[in-house]
């Protein structure tokens, strides 16, 4: 009768499938990223950064109603599917909110839609604009579910949107970070001496400067914009790797394994990429779950102080600072909703975190 072995590898799968929270932090931060690449799939407003404003329905409750008028455009715009699908649609139709309309034999009548007991204006538009002399296709019931911000726009579509940002940057921020701490970290912990010591000062140095303060600084070096914020907020995350990395490897390259490797002339490039780093990944792993939290909360950071993601760009952290006012105005959920997203989404990580670090435990 043969007998089933289990590698560590496959012990650690079982003990996170057991941990509940893990694996539903698992599949929240799956759905979130399934909504990241597809935000322009499941957003209302599908237009380029959900950036289609309506300011005559500004700042309305969730589950806000109103007819709304499609003008066409004589411009075409020449528009992959791919394009569509992951940037957005570039509109250059006029949407208009209008209250009431009435079609005559060769006008369309409408009145704009107005707030607060007030008449909205009432314009005409001739039918040979629509095709087939047909408005009424062009008129349809619109419902946001979230209401609209300040700027009349979709906010479950800015939502929506905005996650692509919070997410990516977590997977950018880490990498770069990994890249940099695994090798400086490798690099220390394996040679030591000299090496090590200007390593450490490098490590010292950068640990000492306040990471916000670091991320400003590069940002403001390297510009405003999209790409740049993730550059800034990876190149200041290594540092935490790299101390894991170097002290694992401190106490792992004595190992007879590694003394074995050696004996049968493997060069050190080998040894450390072959051999050491494949064995102290589980600290590394965890560690790289907290940075992905901490990235999103640095970039919201950043968004909110105006030297993040750049409008119209969508951001929890920029929608959060163009709403916190609204709070004491009795719309609180401008600011609360991209506020709990990211308490959600960071909440996810943390747990996933927490999990893995359980399930790579080999004394429990």
């Amino acid at each position: 009768m043969s007998q089933k072995t289990n590698s560590l590898k496959q012990l650690a799968l079982q003990k996170f499938k057991k941990n509940f929270w893990g694996v539903l932090s698992f599949y929240f931060i799956a759905l979130v990223g399934l909504i990241s690449i597809f935000a322009y799939v499941f957003a209302p407003d599908n237009s380029q950064y959900a950036n289609q404003m309506h300011l005559a329905i500004h700042s309305k409750q969730p589950g806000f109603k109103v007819q709304m008028l499609t003008i066409p455009s004589k411009i075409t715009m020449n528009q992959s599917l791919i394009d569509r699908v992951f940037f957005g649609r570039k509109n250059t139709n006029t949407e208009v909110p209008i209250s009431e309309y009435t079609i005559t034999e060769d006008e369309l009548v409408y009145k704009e839609f107005a707030s607060d007991g007030l008449q909205g204006a009432e314009k005409e538009l001739k039918l040979n604009i629509f095709p087939n002399n047909s408005p009424k296709e062009y008129i349809e019931h619109k419902t946001f579910l979230f209401g609209t911000d300040k700027y009349g726009r979709d906010l479950l579509s800015r939502v929506l949107v905005g996650a692509r940002i919070s997410f990516f940057i977590g997977f950018v921020a880490v990498l770069i970070s990994l890249i940099i701490g695994v090798t400086l970290g490798s690099i220390a912990g394996y040679f030591g001496g000299k090496i090590d010591a200007l390593i450490m000062w490098i490590i010292n140095v950068t640990w000492s400067i306040p990471t916000l303060l670091l991320v400003i600084a590069i940002t403001l070096a390297l510009g405003k914009g999209f790409w740049q914020v993730f550059i800034a907020v990876g190149l200041t995350m290594w540092v935490e790797v790299a101390r894991v990395v170097r002290g694992q490897i401190i106490s792992t390259k004595e190992m007879q394994y590694v003394t074995a490797a050696r004996a049968l002339g493997y060069n050190d490039f080998r040894i450390i990429t072959k051999h050491i780093l494949p064995n102290i990944m589980a600290p590394v792993i965890v560690i790289s779950a907290a940075n992905f939290a901490a990235a999103i909360l640095i970039e919201s950071g950043l968004s909110f102080l105006g030297i993040g993601a750049q409008p119209p760009m969508a951001s929890w952290g920029a929608m959060i600072k163009d709403h916190y006012n609204y709070i004491i105005l009795g719309k609180p959920y401008l600011a609360v909703i991209p506020g709990l997203c990211i308490m959600s989404l960071v909440m996810a990580f943390m747990l996933i975190g927490n999990a893995l670090r359980d399930a790579f435990d080999v004394k429990s």
